[in-house]
Order: structure tokens, then C-alpha cells, then sequence
């Protein structure tokens, strides 16, 4: 497992909210059986990659925040359990961890593919696919991109090197083993753009001075949270945690704090 660090947090959760802006109330007790199988180490190992804000990113203050590590912050404090903080590089890895049964919870996009691999809850946000072009590029659009010559960046066994290698028929994928690479490829102008979800292209734009999004999409992310498979007698519990932070504000108050930018109308209400 290729972890570039691990960030443990011993002290329990129960009784406090660690999510800005949440009110604190006490949440419904899980089952014995549905806290063995969300928790089977008796920790909540939560699978983040850096640089994404439905993943991890550094808020204003300093600390870490993202969608992943905050719901999951949260689900440990409705479990009444210590949370730990387990990093990739990226997304890819964050999956093959949890089939190898080494982390028990993230936020990805919930893919027919994906689904096949991990469980997953009703979808809890929708983000807008597209591009990031470096400084300089004469590229405006996403329907712009498939032409001969243009390189594709996209990171290594995501979503999107497997749907825009079959969609394009000119351009050319190529893939980047995390994000920070595809900022400095982007920099030395080896790749003409960086496809993935708006969200993260957002945030690549803002350490990387003159680059833009462009406009338009070339499709969409419905984002849900997952947990490995063979934990059925959770998942009750869980789909009831996902409706509630929908519904109470927690989802919303994590998706301000990390910034996340991009989303479209909710794929659930």
C-alpha cells in the first residue's frame, strides 16, 4: 500500500462535532453488529488523496479539511469511535486499500465500474467534469480539446483516464501519478490540459497563477460515499448518516469549508 502518511487521532469523538458550523446532538446508536463491520479495527480508517476538496485540502485556518475527511470525521463521532486519516496519492490507490480491507470509509464517484469493487450510499453531490489549460494556451473550451496534438493529463487509474481514452479520438491521454505532477507538467507545458472533476481543476488553478478551467464539461460526477464490500449489516446505518448530513447541513458546511467549487444540482434531496 503506497501511503505517503498516516495521521492518527486516538482520543474518542462522542459528544462533540469537529465539522465548523454543525450543531452538536447526540446521533442515533449503531447496532453492535453495524459498528463491527464500519469499524472492524475499531477505528475509522478513512482514505483521503491531497489536493482535492471532495478528498483532503487545507482550509483557510490551516487545518485539514475536505468532503472525505470531514463526513468522516463525523461518522466516527456517530460511531463512537477514534478516526484515522490514511493518504494516497491518489484516488486509484484510496480503492484498492479499501478492497484490500486496510481502510473502511471514503467520498469518490460512484461509478458502475467503482461499484463493482466497493459499496456505496445514495450519490450526495454531482460535479461538473472538465479541463484545466496552463498559462498561455490558446484552448477556451472543453470542445476544443479533442484534436491532433493535444496531450491529456489525467490522473493514473481514475474515471477519467478510462472514459476519455475510449471517447477521444484524436487527442491523447496521458496519465499522472498524482496531482502535484500534473501541475508541474502542466507548468513545463509537457501536457496542453488536466481533466477531472471541476472541483479539484478549481483548486489546481488557484497554486498555479494564469492557468484556467474552461468552459464547458464533457460530463458529470456523482459523488457518494463508499465503504468495502461484505459490510452489509452496516449499511442500514450508514445510508441513514448519508440522508442526515444531506439533510442537516454537515454535507454543505464540509463542502464551504474545503471550497469546493464546480457542483451542480444535488444529485439527492
Amino acid at each position: 500500500m503506497n501511503m505517503l502518511r498516516r495521521t492518527w487521532f486516538t482520543g474518542l469523538l462522542a459528544g462533540i462535532t469537529l465539522l465548523a458550523g454543525c450543531a452538536v446532538t447526540p446521533p442515533p446508536a449503531p447496532t453492535p453488529e453495524a459498528r463491527v463491520v464500519l469499524t472492524p479495527t475499531g477505528v475509522l480508517r478513512v482514505g483521503v488523496y491531497a489536493g482535492s476538496p471532495t478528498s483532503l485540502v487545507v482550509d483557510k485556518s490551516g487545518r485539514n479539511a475536505g468532503v472525505a475527511h470531514d463526513l468522516g470525521k463525523e461518522l466516527a463521532r456517530w460511531l463512537n469511535s477514534p478516526f484515522e486519516l490514511v493518504e494516497f496519492n491518489r484516488i486509484a490507490e484510496v480503492i484498492e486499500a479499501m478492497k484490500a480491507g486496510q481502510v473502511d470509509f471514503t467520498f469518490t464517484n460512484a461509478t458502475e465500474a467503482r461499484a463493482r469493487e466497493v459499496d456505496f450510499t445514495l450519490p450526495l453531490v454531482s460535479l461538473e467534469l472538465g479541463y484545466l489549460a496552463p498559462p498561455g494556451s490558446k484552448l477556451r473550451s472543453a470542445n476544443e480539446i479533442d484534436r491532433v496534438g493535444v496531450k491529456v493529463g489525467v490522473s493514473e487509474g481514475s474515471t477519467s483516464q478510462g472514459v476519455l481514452s475510449r471517447a477521444y479520438k484524436q487527442a491523447q491521454v496521458a496519465p499522472m501519478p498524482s496531482l502535484k505532477t500534473a501541475i508541474e507538467q502542466l507548468k513545463l507545458g509537457k501536457i496542453d490540459a488536466f481533466a477531472t472533476n471541476k472541483g479539484i481543476l478549481f483548486e489546481m488553478s488557484d497554486n498555479l497563477s494564469g492557468s484556467r478551467v474552461l468552459d464547458g464539461r464533457w460530463g458529470l460526477e456523482n459523488l457518494a460515499i463508499a465503504v468495502p464490500k461484505g459490510r452489509q449489516a452496516g449499511l442500514s446505518y450508514l445510508s441513514h448518516f448519508a440522508l442526515t448530513v444531506r439533510r442537516d447541513g454537515t454535507l454543505q458546511s464540509a463542502i464551504d469549508r474545503a471550497g469546493l467549487r464546480g457542483t451542480v444540482e444535488p444529485a439527492m434531496r
